[in-house]
């Protein structure tokens, strides 16, 4: 009997998505059809609901399915699927976090181990709804989950909202680090402390960072950051000059300057601010700014003579999800990570999801399923 699934298909820019039917696809060889449980509304998704992330330049194609940040169970398993990338035994109905995109494992970068810069990589939110296997993102019933991509067992200690968000944001702050090479005793300053800033408060401490100032202009925000480790947080909006938020910065890391920036803002007028505040020979990771056109004036000199370093971060290698769920299952009783978990909208009320999550009105949203 042909088995049906919900999608809700996004067609264009700040329109309403429609819920269709889909028939579910059989698995090929070595791929896994996950039933989802829980889809977070990240950052990007709203940012390609309102059309400035434009997934089409990514090599995607209209009409799509959003989502990425999710969690659910095996629902089928492809032949020759037997276990899942730590090697345990991986049957339907197990509840499992997986890469939200594929490398194809042949191209110059696959070969050379950075499958995070695949030249023909498939990813949530670039297929086509219409297409076969229809189900192309996190905001449906299921999720095709391609031949090659790493998925992981997950800790029944871990709720779906939190391991829903390992599959994007916690992955990766901690890949942004492993790039940054973050080592024990260096300063890190983070520019923001939404989710993302959160994590990455945490993830920086548990790493061994001396110091952690996090800065935003939201208080609650900087409270919470606090209680995820940052040593020292700063509201911007008591210092709009920024010669005076440079000082304030300093205060904290001292006069050289922060080892590792993190931009997690997404406005390109933070990153003048942020390589300012670098040491010498300190790496800038930009991760927040992710919508196209965007452009900032700078000074090249200062990176030059300061031997600084600028370092893009777009996705995460496929193994640093397992060090994400391992985070999570170290930290989950040290970290207050129940002030991350989302409110909650079945599929037909995404529409009123997005609204909320767009306007601020909750700190979190998921579509659960």
């Amino acid at each position: 009997m042909t088995k049906l699934g919900r999608v809700a298909v996004f067609s264009a820019p700040e329109q309403p998505f429609t819920i269709q039917q889909r028939t579910l696809p059989e698995p090929g060889p070595g791929a896994v059809v996950v039933k989802v449980s829980t889809c977070n509304i990240c950052g990007s998704d709203l940012h390609a609901w309102h059309g400035k992330f434009k997934t089409t330049q990514l090599g995607g194609s209209l009409p799509t399915v959003l989502g990425h940040e999710m969690v659910g169970s095996v629902e089928a398993l492809g032949e020759g699927v037997t276990s899942d990338t730590n090697g345990l035994p991986l049957k339907v109905g197990d509840r499992v976090a997986y890469t939200y995109f594929t490398g194809c494992g042949k191209c110059y970068q696959c070969l050379h181990g950075h499958r995070v810069a695949c030249a023909n990589l498939k990813m949530a939110m670039l297929g086509n709804a219409e297409q076969w296997p229809h189900f192309v993102g996190g905001y449906a019933d299921y999720f095709y989950v391609y031949p090659g991509s790493t998925i992981y067992k997950v800790s029944e200690d871990i709720p779906d909202e939190l391991a829903a968000g390992a599959n994007c944001a916690l992955s990766q702050v901690i890949f942004g680090f492993q790039r940054a090479q973050l080592q024990f005793g260096d300063v890190v300053v983070i520019q923001g402390a939404g989710g993302l800033g959160l994590y990455a408060a945490g993830v920086a401490k548990a790493a061994g960072a001396a110091k952690v100032i996090v800065l935003d202009a939201v208080p609650d925000r900087l409270d919470l950051a606090r209680r995820f480790g940052a040593d020292h947080t700063i509201n911007i909006t008591d210092f709009p000059e920024f010669k005076a938020r440079l000082k304030e910065v300093k205060r904290f890391t001292g006069p050289r300057g922060a080892d590792i920036v993190m931009e997690l803002v997404g406005r390109p007028d933070v990153v003048n601010d942020g390589i300012a505040m670098l040491s010498m020979l300190g790496r800038y990771v930009l991760i927040g700014n992710i919508n196209g056109g965007q452009t900032y004036e700078a000074d090249p000199s200062r990176l030059v003579f300061g031997n600084k370093t600028l370092i893009g971060v777009s996705l995460y290698e496929p193994h640093v999800l397992g060090l994400a769920l391992k985070f999570l299952e170290q930290y989950k009783d040290r970290l207050p990570f129940k002030e991350l978990l989302s409110s909650k909208f079945p599929l037909d009320r995404i529409d009123e999801a997005f609204q909320a999550a767009d306007k601020r009105e909750i700190a979190r949203a998921s579509i659960v399923m």
